[in-house]
């Protein structure tokens, strides 16, 4: 593990990919950016677009959110051809983005009426993105369902109903935008969802104990219906699309890495091992493998934990080989003391190695092809555009973070297929509204002017690099 005086030095030294020999990536490896749809693109109603549980969280009095909404945002949804643009100049391979369910379907029920003009924003995004040589990633869900299906049914805890009108939603985005796209993913993050929104109540709906709700059985019942939800959609992609429009299904799991506090302490080994299982392998187990939840999980939340019927047992075990890829988004590593130095905010640290770690981790457990969908900081002290243009720390942190990548392929035999960088633009970020700042491209909130930051080029440059060495001899030095 680096320690924090290492990092330091590498933040100082690694200053682009001028003044270090940067590593190679396999011929093939993608970069690209990624956003969600409530984040960017504001036009909270515009279009016929029905309000989703973030339009209700962040306007709630007092409020949870910073005092702020994306009821604007970056107004992408009204200055698309720009940002498209913008990627193509920093010559991204890929964009990964979410489509708002209730811009979709605005009620978000199965027998709800589909609004059309959702739709044409969506089709028209995607091929304006084939137009620039850009292919779209396509994420279901981040985070905003529809406010119509929590009115009827608490969304997320019924399992069955939240099952049925997912599987109808994404049976739609698939018959419409499938043609193409070639890479989906169901649900991004289930663990923020079912513990962040349906226990600590920081993020939409905002369940959690100070407002009544039960968040002993909560959290599992959620984490459940995602699992099922996921092998229903993806299944059904297999059987009805796959064939025809040659694309690729998989979830996107969030994780830090953990250290035990004293490496030489087994119990303290034991308690960061076990700490990861309740983190990705709660998810992982179910969706890659087929199987039940975690042993250790059982162990200790007995029958608050959702039993596995035999026909979902089934529909897992079905479901697993369809995974083509596992989507991890990743941003730091913990441990029972400081690891690295912190970015603009407290809870993301420079931790590279951590980085490395998880991804032999995952790759040990899972043995499927990684691609980090998400992964990125904000700067110290990043403000306004003046501060943020000339963003060293993010850039550093790129760059140490993409030899982890490459160390992982080249020394411990990973197999990383793509990294999208988050994020393409400064945006709403959740409960904390407008603070940090994690673009690569700068966005003024009042003009909405954009300004692409020096890590923006530097991705640019450093990936054109990566890819000069992985034709050349030196693409084998290790």
């Amino acid at each position: 593990m680096f320690s924090a005086s290492d990092t330091v030095a590498a933040l100082e030294t690694a200053t682009s990919d001028r003044e270090v020999e940067a590593l190679p990536l396999p011929h093939g490896f993608q970069w690209g950016t990624a956003t969600a749809a409530y984040q960017i693109e504001g036009g909270a109603s515009q279009d016929g677009k029905g309000p989703s549980i973030w339009d209700t969280f962040s306007h709630l009095s007092p409020s949870r959110t910073n005092g702020e909404n994306a009821d604007v945002a970056c107004d992408h949804y009204n200055r698309t051809t720009v940002d498209i643009k913008l990627m193509a100049s920093l010559g991204v391979d890929v964009y990964r983005f979410s489509i708002a369910w209730s811009r979709i379907i605005p009620l978000g029920g199965r027998n709800d009426p589909i609004n059309e003009r959702g739709i044409a924003f969506y089709s028209n995004l995607i091929d304006e993105l084939l137009a620039h040589n850009i292919a779209p990633v396509v994420t279901l869900y981040h985070w905003d369902a529809p406010q119509a299906i929590y009115d009827r049914y608490g969304a997320f805890l019924n399992t069955e109903e939240f099952q049925a009108d997912f599987e109808n939603y994404a049976h739609i985005c698939f018959s419409r935008f499938g043609n193409r796209v070639r890479k989906w993913v169901t649900f991004n993050e289930p663990y923020i969802i079912s513990i962040f929104a349906h226990l600590n109540g920081t993020l939409a709906p905002g369940h959690c104990r100070a407002v009544g709700t039960d968040t002993k059985t909560e959290p599992w019942i959620v984490g459940h219906t995602i699992i099922l939800s996921h092998a229903t959609v993806a299944l059904m992609y297999a059987n009805e699309f796959r064939d025809t429009q040659k694309g690729e299904i998989s979830i996107v799991l969030n994780g830090h890495y953990y250290e035990p506090y004293d490496q030489a302490s087994s119990q303290d080994r034991d308690a960061a091992e076990r700490r990861l299982l309740f983190y990705i392998a709660w998810f992982g187990d179910p969706v890659f493998l087929g199987e039940d939840y975690p042993a250790v999980m059982r162990a200790y939340l007995g029958d608050r934990l959702p039993t596995f019927t035999a026909k979902q047992r089934e529909l897992l075990q079905r479901a697993a080989p369809v995974n083509a890829y596992y989507g991890m988004n990743h941003y730091s590593t913990n441990e029972g003391k400081t690891v690295g130095p912190a970015s603009g905010v407290a809870w993301l640290r420079v931790a590279p190695e951590g980085f490395r770690k998880l991804l032999n981790w995952i790759w040990k457990r899972y043995r499927l092809p990684i691609i980090v969908t998400e992964n990125g900081c904000p700067c110290p002290g990043e403000k306004d555009v003046s501060t943020a243009v000339d963003d060293k720390f993010r850039q550093n942190y790129f760059g140490l973070y993409l030899d982890a990548i490459s160390r992982a392929i080249y020394e411990d035999r990973v197999t990383v297929d793509g990294y999208y960088a988050w994020s393409l633009m400064d945006n709403y970020e959740w409960s904390a509204g407008y603070g940090p700042r994690f673009g690569i491209i700068h966005v003024d909130f009042e003009t909405l002017e954009r300004t692409i930051k020096n890590s923006g080029y530097y991705l640019r440059d450093t990936f054109m690099e990566r890819r000069r060495l992985s034709h050349s001899k030196d693409a084998t030095y290790i």
